[in-house]
């Protein structure tokens, strides 16, 4: 089975590789744009096929030069949300992925896309339904606007797809191999760095009707991420977009919770609650950022109605679990 990944050195991609190679599969081609270097190292103990540059792939792949590919998974795009180039983003995230999946569809190949539940921005509602689409950013307007256009080509459901298409709306995922994300890296990320230099993490103040820490995210780990993405490569007659989030909200104070005890059970110290954290110096909390103001999602929440009706039943971690698991393996890879 030969299989490309687009953005496979990223966060999501080279956890897609290594999910694949764990299934035995290595017939991949991977496909990123390397003039950030020191992405290789997510790449560097996977097993891939070829490796292809993001500039060369997409006319190549439109021309048939790789033979039969099984699937694509399109992870590749700018997910920066504070970018302000509409024109790049525009190039990087739509019309990009139009020609891929046209692409796709002429070769028989299924596409198994990232789409991101900053569709949803300012909706108090996360369901994959266009009256509760509301992107607050470009980036947001790049995804929902690819969406869309599968919509309008291939049926509300994509029911008239000659070959599966899947998107995923992706919530607030954490995990390993993130680490080249720089500001869009998870909260957890940058709270174990904090820790580990400041002996503290730092949350936002109050901030849209929230307290401190209080503000709510469905955040989701990246091997569930994994996991859901490969039961629709089980399933090709499974087309559609679909929430990947755990369907559960938790405050960023659980997040940082997670952080501190774990980091704190290494150590072999106790565990503590928010309120002696705060108390004992350990969680910061700061002013809202005024750059976020207006454009920052206080609440989400995924629907998995349409996830669970598609058949994928997957049991996804709680953040206790996941973070704590995450802050293990960052423990390890920093010794």
């Amino acid at each position: 089975m030969k299989i490309a990944v687009t953005g496979a050195a990223g966060f999501i991609g080279s956890n897609l590789v290594k999910g694949l190679n764990a299934r035995g599969i290595d017939d991949i081609i991977a496909v990123d744009d390397l003039t950030d270097g020191d992405k290789f190292r997510n790449l560097a103990d996977l097993k891939i096929a070829d490796y292809v540059d993001a500039d060369d792939f997409y006319d190549l792949f439109a021309e048939g030069a790789f033979g039969q590919v099984e699937a694509v998974f399109h992870e590749g795009a700018c997910s920066d949300t504070m970018e302000l180039d509409g024109k790049f983003m525009m190039d990087n995230n739509y019309t990009l992925s139009c020609e891929l999946f046209h692409a796709c569809q002429d070769q028989g190949t299924r596409l198994l896309y990232a789409s991101s539940a900053a569709t949803y921005g300012g909706s108090d509602t996360f369901s994959e339904s266009p009256e509760f689409e509301r992107p607050l950013n470009v980036y947001g307007y790049s995804k929902l606007l690819f969406d869309q256009r599968l919509r309008r080509e291939l049926g509300a459901k994509f029911e008239n797809a000659s070959t599966q298409v899947a998107g995923f709306r992706y919530f607030n995922v954490y995990g390993p191999r993130e680490q080249h994300k720089g500001r869009m890296a998870s909260v957890a990320f940058h709270q174990f760095k904090q820790f580990q230099t400041e002996r503290r993490v730092k949350l936002f103040g109050e901030y849209g009707g929230y307290g401190a820490g209080g503000q709510m995210r469905d955040f989701v780990f990246i091997d569930d991420v994994v996991s859901v993405n490969l039961w629709f490569l089980d399933h090709p007659e499974k087309s559609g977009i679909f929430n990947l989030g755990t369907g559960r909200a938790q405050p960023f104070n659980d997040v940082a919770m997670a952080v501190v005890n774990t980091l704190r059970q290494s150590k072999n110290a106790a565990l503590l609650t928010v309120e002696e954290a705060v108390l004992g110096g350990l969680i910061d909390y700061i002013d809202f950022p005024a750059a976020l103001v207006g454009k920052y999602q206080s609440y989400t929440q995924a629907d998995l109605s349409a996830l669970r009706e598609a058949g994928c039943q997957h049991t996804f971690a709680d953040v206790q679990t996941g973070v704590s698991a995450y802050m293990q393996w960052l423990n390890g890879a920093k010794n």
